[in-house]
């Protein structure tokens, strides 16, 4: 089911947002619809999806749709971006979609003890991380080839390149995602699409005012509470916008809560020793 919000009509073609929450994908799909792509977000939850692109249509000026889709669901997927497609031809694709949702406004998921993780929690996570990014990848890439431009942005985590005691079933989706990111990258960078794989360390955490920003300074306050999420999609931004000639694959963007959590643990290793 596609609903539309429109703003004023773009030219650059169609930004496709998948996984969309109040925090990174949201300020992923501002940021690209204030740069004049028209702007299609997809998530499980339509209602507040649709209100969710009525707000970045009236801020953004622009014209943003919202689909529903099941990212562990293939038919979902492909059912999904026939009405993404129908739009117009898709320039970007950014994946933020991970089971159990990360960019969601509930607490970070605590961690499963191995024997406690079921089989149907590992399959989806690896269903929704990894396979769910490979058939939006399908959708899209024929189009980039044909054109022989597009980028696609897949998002990672500190559990892309660390397996952590706790969270297996979300280590090895992360690990599968990087890995279709880097074997993408290497066979559609000669055909000029730009794939690219982004690795979020730490909390993102809730848009923040300029106001709020400046009164919280860099003190732990600030850190505490994350990374700005339009701060770290002006990074999205900027790997979408780089010369051909020096396409970044992988980026690695540290929110201060990262160093905070590597303080502790560094204090609590001299305490231990």
């Amino acid at each position: 089911m596609l609903r539309s919000v429109s703003g004023s009509n773009s030219s650059r073609g169609i930004a496709a947002v998948v996984g969309v929450g109040p925090r990174l994908g949201s300020a992923v799909a501002r940021k690209f619809a204030s740069e004049g792509y028209t702007i299609a977000i997809l998530s499980r939850d339509l209602e507040k999806l649709s209100q969710l692109a009525e707000e970045i249509a009236q801020e953004a000026k622009a014209q943003v749709f919202a689909l529903r889709v099941d990212c562990a669901d293939a038919r979902s997927v492909r059912e999904a971006f026939e009405g993404v497609l129908s739009l117009g031809p898709v320039e970007v694709l950014v994946y933020v979609a991970c089971e159990p949702p990360a960019d969601d406004a509930a607490p970070a998921p605590r961690p499963t003890p191995f024997l406690a993780v079921t089989p149907d929690a590992f399959h989806r996570s690896l269903a929704v991380s990894a396979a769910g990014a490979f058939h939006c990848a399908q959708q899209v890439i024929p189009g980039m080839v044909e054109r022989g431009r597009g980028t696609i942005i897949f998002t990672g985590s500190s559990a892309s390149v660390t397996g952590f005691a706790g969270y297996s079933d979300l280590s090895c989706s992360k690990f599968a995602l990087r890995g279709l990111s880097q074997s993408l990258a290497r066979e559609f960078q000669p055909a000029g699409v730009h794939i690219a794989h982004v690795i979020i360390d730490g909390v993102i955490g809730e848009r923040r005012s300029p106001r709020s920003s400046k009164a919280a300074g860099g003190g732990d306050a600030a850190a505490a509470a994350g990374a700005d999420p339009d701060a770290v999609a002006k990074s999205y931004w900027h790997v979408h916008a780089q010369d051909k000639s020096a396409w970044t694959q992988e980026m690695d963007i540290r929110s201060p809560s990262s160093f905070m959590q590597q303080a502790a643990s560094s204090i609590d290793d001299g305490r231990s020793s």
